[in-house]
């Protein structure tokens, strides 16, 4: 029993969830920007570039045939459209999570600025500290 309490406090540690809801959240944030790319950006793009659609272009290395058995063979390609499609899908995540680091370590930032304008209250200790040495000034 003591096996499956030290995994049960593993697993419900606040690193581990944290962490957990951070893969599923970054899951579907990557099915968002790659419809981002595929379907909003991508289009525009091919159209400037006189109508291609990345995922189209293929190298064919062997084409389709029918083997001795009359068994249909795929073609042998080299998808490298799709390759290009997969860069942009990357290059915008990364831009997108770099834009939004870059907006938490401003917010940061400027709540530890706030946070340094403002001095601490002086401790008892220093207040009465603080009293003898103008006291001391006084009688010098």
């Amino acid at each position: 029993m003591g096996f499956l309490k030290e995994f049960q406090s593993f697993a419900m540690r606040g690193n581990v969830m944290d962490m957990a809801v951070g893969i599923i959240i970054g899951g579907a944030f990557g099915k968002i920007v790659s419809s981002l790319v595929a379907d909003i950006i991508m289009p525009p793009i091919g159209v400037l570039i006189g109508g291609i659609n990345f995922t189209d272009l293929v190298v064919t290395v062997k084409h389709a045939s029918v083997n001795a058995a009359g068994q249909a063979v795929p073609a042998v390609t080299i998808n490298y459209g799709t390759f290009i499609q997969t860069i942009f899908d990357f290059t915008i995540i990364a831009f997108a999570i770099f834009l939004m680091i870059k907006g938490i370590n401003s917010f940061h930032q400027k709540k530890t600025e706030t946070a340094a304008a403002t001095p601490p209250e002086p401790t008892k200790e220093e207040q009465l500290l603080t009293e003898i040495r103008d006291l001391l000034k006084e009688k010098w």
